[in-house]
């Protein structure tokens, strides 16, 4: 994979599209990040076969058209578009999910025949019983898909604990151990602490407040294989840093306005203002967040 990534957008083209069109600005938008497809079927474990066949309009090949929309969006997201607005623009392009009515009313499973008398009411309780059982099973197997199939950002978001109640506070003063009177150093100035609070989830972004507002600095522990771009005050600000990296390292970044981060693997990278840090989630997926530094309030 090229270390050297182009930051430029793709911009999402308007009008009429093709079938292949959807395929042709996904594969430009990750040669653009310098990515192959193995490259993508390790961050998203979507079989490279799937991703090929994404890319060539052929969606026969995946397995199902519920599976079209998820893999096109994680795809989306991985090589840095809006995946909201992609599904958007090529939503008639994209199979469609039967609806929960069309399934009831032609079931793919129809029960046999039974040669049973008219007068035998047990006959007729157990055919009515799986007429009635069989719709209810097929709306339970879509409930529990879609709900398993949400975007992972936003369960693993909702599952943690409220960060706002519980702030992450580092104090310097904790660390410095107790000494003698002749052992006693000389007076040193104070050091503030600093509070992360996460805020609100707005669209696909994530929101954290950074108090009080000067002197902090944003760093990113990054662990393994991973893209990742920091930018001043939001998605389409002054870019910082974009860089792609297959090794341990530690980027550090002055929290002096609002910072806009997209990571394409969440799992490889641990957040730090300071050294207050939260919850990610540790997802594998891409994930995106703006820390704003925050004037306290006066009492």
């Amino acid at each position: 994979m090229n270390s050297k990534l182009h930051t430029e957008k793709v911009a999402l083209p308007g009008g009429e599209k093709n079938m292949s069109d959807l395929g042709d600005l996904l594969r430009k938008a990750r040669e653009q990040r310098g990515y192959t497809l193995d490259d993508i079927q390790e961050y998203t474990k979507i079989r490279k076969r799937y991703l090929e066949a994404i890319e060539s309009g052929d969606y026969k090949v995946l397995p199902g058209s519920f599976y079209v929309r998820a893999f096109v969006k994680t795809y989306a997201e991985t090589v840095g578009l809006d995946a909201e607005e992609v599904l958007r623009l090529y939503h008639k392009e994209l199979p469609q999910p039967p609806s929960i009515e069309t399934i009831i009313a032609d079931p793919k499973i129809k029960p046999r025949r039974r040669s049973v008398q008219h007068n035998d009411r047990w006959g007729k309780a157990a055919v009515s019983m799986l007429m009635w059982a069989f719709p209810i099973l097929i709306i339970a197997v879509i409930y529990v898909y879609w709900t398993n199939n949400k975007e992972p950002d936003a369960r693993e978001l909702n599952s943690k604990p409220p960060i706002s109640t519980e702030s992450a506070t580092v104090s310097p003063s904790d660390e410095i151990p107790s000494m003698t009177p002749s052992e006693t150093a000389p007076p040193s100035p104070s050091e503030s602490s600093v509070t992360l609070t996460f805020r609100e989830k707005k669209g696909n972004v994530n929101y954290y407040d950074v108090t009080p507002a000067e002197g902090h600095q944003l760093k990113l522990d990054v662990t393994g294989k991973v893209w990742f771009e920091v930018r001043e005050n939001n998605r389409n600000g002054k870019t910082r840093l974009s860089k792609s990296t297959t090794k341990p390292e530690v980027f550090t970044f002055d929290l002096d306005m609002p910072l806009y981060v997209n990571v394409g693997r969440t799992d490889q990278v641990t957040f730090y203002v300071d050294d207050a840090t939260f919850d990610d989630g540790n997802s594998a997926g891409s994930s995106k967040y703006i820390f704003t530094p925050i004037a306290e309030q006066p009492q």
